[in-house]
């Protein structure tokens, strides 16, 4: 899908209703505590810098308060952690990985790298999640077939977590296990649960532009003890116990480093105050922008608390008035940055051989989605603006 030029044209031109500074309205710009500055120098001055030491620990220990999960790993990236988690669960060249096909490209590319068969599914339009029906469905027809999945993953979405208890009870007859790529997923609830919980593996990240931000990094967690204990050990390239450099298989220089974690530790601290405030972002869009026609935001299903970490709507063109590209581009023509919801997997060059169950859920959500500027820092000024640009993309179309 795209806007004609005309289209943006006639919606742009009547939006100098008044004078841009140079400054930008980011989607999610990273919101620091101030508390940073004193973490990162303590641990420098410790002498602490490699992936090791006091910083890892405590990050570890306060993920896991704030998680449920018992067992923590910070790495260095949430790539890295479902990485890990596709080689505990002994993926192999031909296995079925089984995967949402509306999340990012991190969520299997470790598994394409590791010459998987990727099989996606659609999304059920009460969260934009995977549809845990389709997943139950498809397991028996892959039992009858004598070809199971090795493993079922599931992603949170912009704030939402996945259902991840309906998705384990499909799976659990057939002995499939459940990874959970929670990189969206930091401080949402699902089923009383934190987000990913329930999960064999689970992957969280803290990029610059999450709710809790390292400036990188990720973690895997688990209940398992033994799972974790052998993640801890490929992320530090699996050197055995011994005076000298001994190993027998190769690993990974995965483990997060000393700076990252003290950077991340008062992010932490921080979360329940970071949910509130995208909740509330939330809330003050759909209040501006709900009455316009055409204009649907991401829903909540009973079972989920999300974050909100990104605001998402829908633009339903033949009732706005323009689609979704066009308002897109009309909010970066005025320095706002927002961005279209995923390209499903399904949708993309690299899968174009890779089957998907359903599809038209997850393409109907790309064709209209739209993520609008959601830090937790951003300014109720900067949020009328947005919103009074795409009040005016509507009756920019109307008028034209």
């Amino acid at each position: 899908m795209s806007a004609t030029s005309n289209e943006v044209a006639a919606t742009a031109a009547i939006l100098p209703f008044r004078a841009r500074s140079e400054r930008r309205i980011l989607l999610s710009p990273p919101h620091l505590t101030g508390g940073e500055y004193a973490s990162v120098e303590e641990t420098l001055r410790s002498g602490w810098v490699a992936p090791a030491g006091p910083a890892p620990q405590a990050f570890e220990a306060a993920l896991a308060d704030i998680t449920g999960f018992p067992h923590v790993l910070a790495v260095a990236s949430a790539t890295a952690a479902l990485h890990l988690a596709y080689r505990l669960l002994n993926l192999e060249p031909g296995d079925e990985v089984w995967a949402p096909s509306l999340t990012f490209v991190a969520t299997v590319a470790p598994a394409q790298q590791m010459r998987a068969a990727l099989r996606f599914f659609d999304a059920e339009l009460g969260s934009w999640t995977l549809d845990p029906a389709l997943v139950r469905d498809e397991l028996g027809a892959a039992a009858r077939r004598g070809r199971l999945p090795r493993v079922v993953v599931a992603a949170d979405l912009f704030g939402q977590p996945a259902d991840i208890e309906a998705l384990r009870g499909a799976c659990e007859p057939w002995g499939v296990p459940v990874v959970s790529d929670s990189a969206c997923g930091l401080g949402a609830v699902q089923r009383g649960q934190a987000a990913g919980r329930g999960a064999r593996l689970t992957a969280y990240s803290f990029n610059g532009n999450k709710i809790v931000t390292a400036g990188g990094g990720g973690a895997l967690a688990a209940d398992d003890p033994a799972l974790i204990a052998q993640a801890r050990r490929l992320a530090a390239q699996a050197r055995e116990p011994a005076p000298h450099y001994e190993h027998e298989t190769t690993g990974f220089t995965y483990a997060m480093s000393s700076v990252l974690a003290a950077v991340g530790l008062p992010q932490l601290a921080a979360l329940p105050e970071r949910v509130a405030a995208r909740r509330a972002v939330f809330d003050r869009y759909r209040d501006a922008l709900e009455g316009l026609p055409g204009i649907t935001f991401m829903p909540e299903p009973a079972w989920a608390r999300s974050t909100r970490w990104l605001t998402a709507m829908l633009i339903d063109s033949r009732r706005f008035g323009a689609d979704r590209e066009a308002v897109r581009a009309t909010l970066a023509a005025r320095g706002i940055e927002s961005r279209p919801v995923w390209k499903p997997l399904h949708l993309q060059p690299a899968f174009r051989h890779a089957p998907c169950i359903g599809g038209a859920v997850a393409a109907q959500l790309f064709e209209q989605g739209l993520c609008l500027p959601s830090g937790s820092a951003l300014t109720p000024a900067d949020q009328d603006e947005v919103c009074e640009t795409i009040r005016r993309c509507c009756a920019a179309r109307r008028w034209v």
